[in-house]
């Protein structure tokens, strides 16, 4: 491969991956479900300490999937599970999130909901996980990157999933008045939309495990 066709792969895969990879994570990590349970959590932390705890939870959203990314595959090939399989599992776990969402159910269970209350760092678990990059948005970026047959596809993936963070931190540190001057209503329909999404999401990634049996 000479310098110009390299080039030109970098060109077209660096961005194509890159948006693929935050526009099939966006709806699933949904940021803007999660500004009210932070909030939440956050109501008698100072401004400062609110945005450090907002940038904690964007650095971690970054490192899991990140890991997931490059690992997944291995994981996959230890435990010999092919990539038809992993989507419809997938997909069966986006499903779950977004009928969660649709019906307005909680994605944390209440045991970890108690738990959140009364923990001094809620960064990591619960916010970053299972809030933000949950079983679904991990199922998606493994899939995605058993897509992957170049090194500038891995490097445009990790590009979308920094955006993503940075999206994160942005919805959590600013998304407060405007979840308030939207109100319970609003929200609870903008996660219902991106339930419904991330349901066709989800039927899409098990007709196309399944088609991957067939074929």
């Amino acid at each position: 491969m000479n310098a110009q066709m390299a080039i030109q792969h970098v060109v077209h895969d660096l961005p194509l991956a890159a948006t693929a990879t935050f526009l099939a994570l966006f709806p699933i990590v949904n940021p803007l479900g999660g500004v009210p349970m932070f909030f939440s959590l956050t109501a008698d932390y100072a401004p400062e300490e609110r945005r450090r705890t907002a940038l904690k939870i964007a650095v971690y959203v970054i490192a899991i999937l990140v890991v997931f990314m490059l690992f997944g595959r291995f994981v996959l090939n230890f435990f010999g599970i092919s990539l038809p399989v992993l989507k419809i599992a997938g997909g069966l776990i986006v499903a779950n999130t977004a009928w969660g969402m649709v019906t307005g159910s909680s994605r944390m269970t209440t045991a970890e909901s108690s738990e959140a209350l009364t923990k001094e760092d809620i960064s990591l678990t619960p916010m970053a996980m299972p809030m933000l990059s949950g079983p679904g948005s991990i199922g998606v970026v493994m899939g995605l990157a058993a897509h992957a047959d170049r090194f500038v596809s891995y490097v445009g993936m990790v590009i979308g999933i920094v955006a993503l963070g940075l999206t994160c931190y942005l919805f959590l540190c600013l998304g407060g008045p405007f979840v308030k001057r939207l109100g319970p209503g609003a929200v609870g329909a903008i996660n219902r939309i991106f339930g419904f999404l991330i349901l066709a999401i989800a039927v899409q990634l098990v007709w196309n495990g399944v088609a991957d049996f067939k074929g």
